[in-house]
């Protein structure tokens, strides 16, 4: 195993700026998770890492060892790509074996190395299979398979699941999650799915235009997130967003929405907001942050909202409903029959303990 550590790394593809003096440590046996929209340069970070790309400035260290110069076979690392990169004429025995033979492995050792991954992964019985015969989650497994015999410092994998449907991804997380616990080998892993970020990482790194948003537990981004573009990309469906004025009045705060109505905030959260009387912003609420009020009193910070259904998106567990606060459209997400059709006024009780208020003009979250 190895620890990671980037400084003031920088990446260009003639006038493209990439990656732009990224500077990042990810610890021994972390589970870290480079996340991000298209073009946000984490695919370009894990190349470079991995020795595919040569970084135009700054240094590379895996282990204690800087590897700049280093080529990707002498940097001891493992790599499990987006397509799988499996040869189709040989087995999946001689696909997993196949670094291993380059290698000069003892094919004693070949044998035990296989058959350890191969049960591990659940593909014993597909051994004297070829690519051709295998589903897609097959493939990824004796993808997954050739890395785990490596035994390397370092596992990279450049976003190995988008290929699949929704429910083999689910199922390859899981095996991703279980794997990460029992080789306990640091590992590095890119997507653009946020929901795949939430549920593997030990950290995520949110990177925006080459350069780290915010990085953490998963957790800490998405219920303290730092800039509006995290609170944005981090939770499904996404953090509703509502213009609205600051108003300060003896101490306590509250928000006047564009269109009419006013929220009272938490004393939690004015305490920072002091001086900004008439100060623009976005109010942000997470969906998970609504529920059918009852009719008994609500706890402190939480307030009382009548809406109208305007759209109803039941998903079996859950119903994501739109309702309108402020003029805007919003979605609530409640429980599988707290609302029941179009039309339907429904009271609701909204968290403002965990709102975010967020500047505009900034993007930064402000309280």
């Amino acid at each position: 195993m190895a620890d990671v550590k980037l400084s003031g790394v920088h990446k260009y593809y003639g006038n493209v700026h990439a990656v732009r003096g990224l500077d990042l440590t990810i610890g021994d046996g972390e589970f870290a998770v480079l996340v991000g929209p298209s073009g946000c340069g984490k695919s370009t970070l894990l190349r470079t890492i991995a020795g595919l790309e040569d970084p135009d400035d700054g240094t590379i260290t895996i282990g204690g060892a800087v590897v700049n110069d280093l080529r990707p076979r002498e940097r001891n690392i493992a790599m499990v790509f987006q397509n799988y990169a499996l040869y189709p004429y040989l087995t999946v025995n001689d696909n997993i074996a196949f670094g291993l033979r380059a290698r000069k492995t003892p094919e004693i050792e070949i044998r035990k190395r296989v058959g350890e991954a191969a049960e591990m992964l659940g593909i014993g019985s597909l051994l004297q299979r070829y690519p051709r015969q295998l589903s897609g989650g097959q493939r990824q497994r004796v993808a997954i398979g050739r890395a785990i015999v490596r035994k390397a410092d370092l596992f990279l994998f450049d976003e190995p699941l988008s290929n699949l449907d929704a429910q083999l991804r689910d199922e390859m997380r899981t095996e991703i999650k279980r794997l990460h616990h029992e080789i306990t080998t640091t590992m590095i892993y890119v997507t653009h799915d946020q929901v795949e970020a939430m549920t593997l990482a030990d950290r995520i790194v949110l990177l925006r235009d080459g350069k780290i948003e915010q990085q953490g537990a998963p957790l800490e981004l998405f219920e303290q997130p730092r800039t509006g573009f995290v609170a944005g990309f981090l939770g499904s469906p996404s953090i509703n967003l509502i213009p609205a004025t600051l108003k300060i009045n003896g101490g306590g705060a509250a928000v006047v929405f564009e269109s009419g109505g006013t929220m009272t905030l938490p004393s939690a959260k004015t305490t920072s907001l002091t001086s900004a009387e008439g100060r623009q912003v976005l109010v942000g609420i997470r969906p998970q942050h609504f529920s059918r009020a009852g009719g008994g009193s609500l706890r402190d910070g939480v307030v009382a909202y009548s809406a109208v259904a305007d759209l109803i998106q039941p998903t079996g567990t859950r119903t994501f409903t739109t309702i309108k606060i402020g003029g805007v459209d919003v979605v609530a997400e409640l429980q599988a029959h707290d609302v029941s059709r179009h039309g339907e006024r429904i009271d609701l009780a909204i968290d403002l303990n965990r709102v975010v208020l967020i500047d505009p003009a900034s993007g930064l979250v402000i309280a």
